[in-house]
């Protein structure tokens, strides 16, 4: 059986994605520039609701779910989130 990859997002797409991804707190985007640079262009659309999802987040509360002092719960707890938080985190 052959795995079919996730749709990517575009380059345009990208740009604002990580323009978005920008944050008020130091510590938050050293993790979300790590994150960056070890997935270069290849962000797919599921990652891209994952981070977007996370962005909506206080800097504080982002913070505690990416040193694992939280987990996701209610809506933002979804596949997609979970996915991101945990390529985040390593």
């Amino acid at each position: 059986m052959t795995e079919v990859a996730a749709p990517m997002i575009d380059e345009r797409a990208l740009s604002k994605l990580r323009w978005r991804c920008r944050r008020g707190l130091l510590e938050n985007d050293l993790f979300i520039e790590r994150y960056f640079n070890r997935k270069g262009e290849h962000v797919s659309v599921t990652q891209a609701e994952g981070l977007t999802a996370l962005m909506d987040l206080a800097d504080n509360d982002l913070l505690e779910l990416l040193l694992r002092r939280k987990e996701p719960s209610g809506e933002i707890d979804t596949a997609a989130v979970r996915e991101v938080l945990a390529e985040l985190r390593t």
